[in-house]
């Protein structure tokens, strides 16, 4: 039984540590702006097309960093086109321009790509086979887990140790006595829509190189469960999100070992719902007070 569930489990892992790197987005744009950034799982997707044209051209070795460095640009002019002439604007407002930007980058990809899947380049070394126990698995299942885990150690300690964290924190307390205090909000944001697109960049090479079929929609689904994660772990907390991620991730590939995989998808929502009924703040969510 065991031999069979644990290329399965290994999976979820790995799923779980994707899905985590690009919740941790999703949640620190939450806790800043109080604002759920609809776009995020398409500027996952827009890395991997650009490794995937870039890839064909360049070197991978060249290829990886010029990634990153092109979603996080994306990220950062989706945050000032978007998102800052809003800033005093109605939420509303911003979630229908959330909104609005994620139709956008798709239709975006739709006519540059033709619509047509594109295959995800061959990552050295990562893409290798492994054998682990009665389990062959790709390097990447071994790596992500503890890339997203060293990654979110060094996020947390940024925003607990440096002058940039200290801002950050203290603009999700409150936004405009941050204000008051000289805190530069623009830089903040701005920062904070950086980190997010760099981890969406990581976590799309360690994603498509496990699941190498890029379409512009492709984003989609792996951007509501690392949403439906960063709820699970309570939405603005950073080591819920990624609780949240590896639960979902295992839990999601163990209902695919029972034979029920029709049903993996619907479980990651239905949970979502049971959260919202019955802990609405999530698992590590601070508790709402209503000021008097």
């Amino acid at each position: 039984m065991f031999d069979k569930i644990l290329p399965y489990l290994l999976s979820g892992i790995s799923v779980g540590g994707q899905y985590a790197l690009i919740a941790v987005g999703y949640t620190m744009v939450y806790g800043i702006l109080r604002l759920i950034n609809f776009a995020h799982g398409d500027i996952f997707t827009a890395a991997g097309f650009f490794m995937v044209y870039i890839a064909a051209t360049l070197p991978v070795q060249i290829a990886i960093p010029l990634v990153v460095v092109l979603t996080v640009i994306l990220g950062f002019t989706v945050e000032r086109i978007a998102y800052k002439p809003l800033r005093s604007a109605p939420r509303m407002s911003v979630m229908i321009s959330a909104i609005g930007v994620s139709y956008l980058l798709q239709n975006l990809m739709w006519y540059v790509t033709g619509g047509l899947a594109k295959q995800y380049p061959t990552i050295p070394w990562i893409s290798n086979s492994i054998t682990i126990g009665p389990a062959t698995t790709k390097v990447v299942t071994i790596v992500t887990p503890i890339l997203t885990i060293l990654l979110v150690i060094a996020l947390v300690t940024i925003i607990q140790k440096t002058k940039i964290g200290m801002a950050m924190r203290a603009v999700s307390k409150d936004f405009e006595t941050a204000q008051l205090m000289g805190i530069k909000i623009d830089s903040v944001i701005s920062t904070t829509f950086i980190i997010g697109s760099l981890l969406a960049a990581v976590g799309s090479v360690l994603y498509f190189t496990n699941y190498t079929s890029v379409t512009p929609t492709v984003g989609a689904m792996p951007g509501l469960k690392a949403f439906v994660a960063a709820v699970f772990g309570g939405i603005g907390s950073i080591p819920g999100a990624v609780i949240g991620a590896f639960i979902i991730g295992i839990c999601e590939n163990l209902i695919k070992a029972l034979g029920y995989t029709t049903f993996s998808d619907a479980f990651t929502f239905a949970l979502l719902i049971v959260i919202l009924l019955f802990k609405p703040t999530g698992l590590f969510g601070e508790k709402i007070s209503e000021k008097v």
